[in-house]
């Protein structure tokens, strides 16, 4: 175990070069093309951009920002976004909206908005999300603080090849990280610190992505997969994240989610996730929970069951239990895992 965790921050680094790869470095050549000091509009500037522009944010500033333009980078130096949001706002009770062109009778994407880049920003105590991707293709969120928001931290629909990246989401009602009505999602969750939520980080009806390098803790579940309607979830890898002490105690919602405490990974009528090389430790329920463990694989709420999901070589320790599985699904595959306990009990040999 102790080895394990000194390897920890390197199998980390590792991974978030491989990872990431070029992400900032084309953003960064882009020009310059606003200024925003301490309590102007940021709206007004995105207005006047052109699509590439850059715009550098300093300051708090008590609104909402809304981006419709192609190649729009927000660059935050000590940037702090609060509410209120402006009235009639497109976005709403939310803190930052990356909105392409959708068809909501048909849920739909008619037009993406694409290449919007977000970084270096504090968007907090916002009723709703603290940034909100819709219809975006590539869009990019890096090192910033969500904090206190009311759903959500990040939240990314109907998105595809989304990047979220070195973020700390904290303290959301619902996730501090979604991917979701994605059919061909291609996220990447790298490298970002989720704690203080109902879910760290939660894909629902998604596929395709990687979540990685990730520090996953103190919430009531820390990485969620969904399957409901209208689609599936899966084909992501989960891999070298630290996923512990998931302990605190969420009660029943109107919405029919169950009472939850200590959850890991949960893999609720996924299909194909690659769970392997994560940390997993010390996920323990508080209180009340329809279900708890370091790794828990169970058919979806609709009764979808999980299907060629794969939970390898990871290291647990102190969960309740380690690993959990009700039996169903086809091609699932639990091996070279370093753990005690699992329901049946030969899923650690």
């Amino acid at each position: 175990m102790k080895s394990l965790l000194r390897m920890l921050p390197v199998v980390l680094l590792a991974v978030l070069l491989a990872v990431i790869g070029g992400v900032g470095s084309a953003r960064a050549q882009s020009a310059v093309g606003n200024i925003v000091g301490p309590g102007e509009s940021i709206q007004k500037a995105i207005n006047a951009a052109d699509p590439g522009d850059t715009i550098v944010v300093s300051g708090v500033h008590h609104e909402d920002v809304v981006i419709r333009k192609n190649g729009i980078s927000l660059l935050g130096r000590d940037a702090v976004i609060v509410p209120p949001a402006r009235v009639g706002s497109p976005c709403g009770p939310s803190g930052i909206c990356v909105l392409g062109d959708i068809n909501f009778n048909t849920f739909k994407v008619n037009e993406y908005v694409k290449d919007v880049s977000i970084s270096g920003f504090t968007v907090k105590n916002f009723e709703n999300e603290g940034i909100i991707a819709v219809g975006a293709r590539d869009a990019v969120f890096t090192d910033n603080r969500l904090i206190g928001n009311g759903e959500y931290g990040v939240f990314a629909l109907l998105s595809t090849g989304t990047k979220i990246i070195s973020n700390v989401a904290r303290g959301s009602e619902e996730a501090g990280i979604y991917v979701g009505s994605s059919p061909n999602a291609n996220a990447k969750v790298v490298g970002n610190d989720t704690y203080g939520n109902l879910f760290g980080i939660f894909v629902r009806d998604a596929l395709g992505g990687t979540i990685a390098g990730n520090r996953v803790h103190n919430n009531c579940l820390g990485v969620l997969f969904l399957a409901d309607a209208p689609g599936p979830s899966g084909n992501f890898e989960v891999k070298a994240n630290y996923v512990r002490d998931n302990t605190r105690s969420c009660p029943a919602s109107d919405d029919g989610t169950p009472p939850i405490s200590g959850v890991g990974i949960s893999l609720f009528g996924a299909r194909g996730v690659e769970v392997t090389g994560n940390h997993i430790a010390g996920n323990v329920p508080a209180g009340p929970t329809a279900f708890s463990g370091g790794v828990v694989v169970v058919r979806g709420i609709g009764g979808t069951a999980p299907s060629n999901n794969s939970v390898v070589a990871n290291d647990f320790g102190r969960n309740k239990p380690d690993i959990s599985w009700d039996g169903s699904g086809p091609g699932n595959r639990f091996a070279n895992n370093n753990c005690n306990t699992s329901v049946p009990a030969r899923l650690c040999n």
